[in-house]
Parts: C-alpha cells; structure tokens; sequence
C-alpha cells in the first residue's frame, strides 16, 4: 500500500506537489514516551520542513495511524509496551514500507543494527529525558536524518533484508586454499554511510573463515555504537571484526571497524602494518573519514588494495576510490538497485573511480574473484 509522497512504484516519498512546489514532509512519531512524543514533535513542527501527522504510544496504535495519516517518513522508539518497534518495522516493511529512522536508548545501542536489519533507514541516540538542553541541539541533527533518508530506496532495502534473512549455504562458496596468505591483495577498505551496516554485513557473512585478506571498515557512525556494530558482526560473520585500537596489526582474518570520531590510516611495511588513529578535528566533515583511509592504503600498498563503497548520501569515498584506482588497485561500487541512498557510489562513479559496479549480492562473490586472481600458481 502506498503512502502519499511517493513515486510510481512505491519506492520513497519526493517532496513535491504536483506543480512542482515542496511541500512538508509527513511524519509518524511513535515512542511510548509522552515527553518525547511532544518533543519531536514540536522540533519537527517548527523545522518548516516537516509536519507531524501522528503520534503513536506503541507499535498497535502507530499500526493505525499508519493506515488513517498515510506518513511519509516514521521516527520509532525500540523499546515500547504491546508492540515493541522490532514488531512494527516487521509489519511495516511488509505491508506499508516507508522509510524510518529509529531512536535507540541506552539500553538499546547493540540492538539497533537488528532493527536495520529489519529495515529501519538510519538511526539516533536517545539522550536522558533529563537532558532537556541535549534534547534541543537533537533538532538539526534529527531534521537532516529525516531528509538523508526521505530519498531512500526501500526496493534496495526490502531487498538487503531478504538478502540477510537467507541463510548462508554451507559450502555455496569455495574455501580459499592454504596458498591464501600469499595473496597480493594487501587490504580490502570498505566504506559506507547511511544503510551502511547491513550491506556490510551482508558481504561479510558470505566470505569464509579462510579469507586470505585484511579488511577495514570505515562506516559513518557515532562513538559506542562503532564497538557494538563490530560485535554485531563478529556475531554474524566468520572472520574475527573487533573496533580498531590505535597500534593494532594488519593481518589476514582480521577485520577492524574504524572507531567513531576517529580515523584510521597505515604505518610500517608489509607484512608488518599497523593501524594508526587520529582524533577528528572540528573542521572534519566525517569521522571516520572513507577518504582518508583510503588513500592512506593506497599510497602505502599500491596496487595491493580493493576499495568498496556502499550506500551513503554525500561524496566521502570518491577521493580515496580515485586514489586506489589511480595506483594500480581496484574499485567496487554498489549500484543503483541495491544501494539505500546511491549519493556515494553515484559521485565515485561519475569521477571515474570504479572499475566495477555490482548489486549488492556480487560484490563478495567479486571480491573473493579478485582476491583469488592474485594467487600465485
């Protein structure tokens, strides 16, 4: 069933009527919270740019409202009486998709990449009900979500949360052979944004435990929720993944999350790297920066380096790919079809930093391709 705002086919809300004015975005704000029910609400209300068409205590009454104010965007609490939010986005994305950012408490951090798993767009922090000054300076940050993700494909996550719902078939991809370790695919760096965390994880959990290759992941996120993301997937993948630590080592089976409000760069020679993390300044636009790592790996291993981008507004990840690129390594992109939010992968692209663009479902099968390629015989 389709909401107001969207287009022919469902797929995200554009903002428009139909002589081309911008109109309001509608919001369904469910939390079980009356403070925070008001509180967002009235942000949202005094933005300009969104109007908030609903107000549900629970999964059961946002389940109605869904179907009476037809919103275009959802703001959800996970934890909730009757119906917790888990519950609702199982029913929403099967029934009534639109996109939504999900608000996690403290006690919830390590299961909001369950809800993105679920189809949950993006994702805030939920300050202390007391923290009424904290509350306020939520507003920018709360309104930019809302429109990063107003453009989401809900198609391309529909599609990713099948994709993790399948279970991998044991032996439906080819172990690597003891021969992995001399592998010339030095590093793999993986970068993403916005719908990041699933599509990461959807290519980990298809590598095996023999994958030869180093990988680093630089994914926008705040500090905390950096560490239990890298615990989510050392939960769901067969390589080790724990947050990176200044000093750590560069090694094959190892996979390292960039920590929030840091950067990730190489020091040392192969095959003895480290990783070394600088704290981001107040000029930086993101922390962890794909750009910088990136070129950190492409300047020290050259050739030696795979780079992946993933969904994600802005234009974090074209510098780095073109620098990979240009020294002798390789460059994936998601494509369209897949990708929550194509802004990333769509600026490498246009830059002429890939040399393949691939659905999400092939980017491990290509990686593992490329990684094998560079086998001695």
């Amino acid at each position: 069933m389709a909401g107001r705002g969207r287009d022919a086919q469902g797929m995200r809300p554009q903002g428009q009527r139909p002589g081309g004015a911008r109109r309001k975005w509608r919001v369904l704000v469910v939390d079980d919270s009356a403070f925070f029910r008001q509180s967002i609400a009235e942000m949202l209300n005094n933005s300009g740019r969104f109007e908030v068409v609903g107000r549900a205590a629970d999964g059961v009454d946002a389940m109605a409202m869904m179907r009476s104010a037809m919103p275009d965007l959802v703001t959800l609490d996970l934890e909730m009486p009757r119906m917790n939010g888990f519950a609702f986005l199982r029913w929403a994305m099967s029934t009534q998709p639109v996109p939504v950012l999900v608000f996690s408490s403290h006690d919830s951090h390590a299961s909001v990449f369950h809800a993105m798993e679920l189809g949950a767009a993006d994702f805030m922090a939920k300050p202390s009900p007391r923290a009424s000054l904290e509350i306020l300076s939520l507003k920018q940050e709360l309104c930019d979500k809302l429109e990063q993700i107003s453009a989401v494909g809900l198609k391309a996550i529909a599609h990713r949360s099948r994709l993790l719902a399948t279970p991998v078939q044991p032996g439906s991809v080819q172990p690597f052979g003891l021969n992995g370790a001399d592998s010339s695919v030095r590093l793999v760096v993986i970068g993403a944004s916005t719908g990041g965390p699933p599509a990461v994880q959807a290519i980990l959990r298809e590598l095996p435990p023999t994958f030869p290759s180093p990988i680093v992941i630089a994914q926008h996120m705040p500090p905390v929720f950096t560490r239990h993301f890298a615990e989510r997937l050392n939960t769901q993948c067969p390589l080790a993944v724990c947050e990176a630590r200044d000093g750590d080592t560069i090694e094959p089976g190892k996979i390292l999350v960039v920590p929030g409000n840091f950067h990730l760069t190489l020091d040392g020679r192969v095959p003895r790297l480290h990783a070394r993390l600088l704290p981001k300044q107040e000029a930086d636009r993101y922390a962890p920066s794909i750009d910088l790592t990136m070129e950190a790996a492409a300047n020290l291993l050259k050739e030696g380096v795979v780079g992946i981008l993933l969904t994600g507004m802005g234009d974090d990840g074209k510098a780095g790919m073109l620098a990979i690129k240009a020294r002798g390594g390789h460059t994936i992109a998601e494509s369209e079809e897949t990708a929550e939010i194509f802004g990333m992968p769509r600026e490498a692209i246009h830059a002429g930093a890939v040399n393949q663009v691939l659905p999400l479902p092939s980017i491990a099968a290509a990686l593992m391709a490329r990684t094998r390629s560079s086998f001695p015989s």
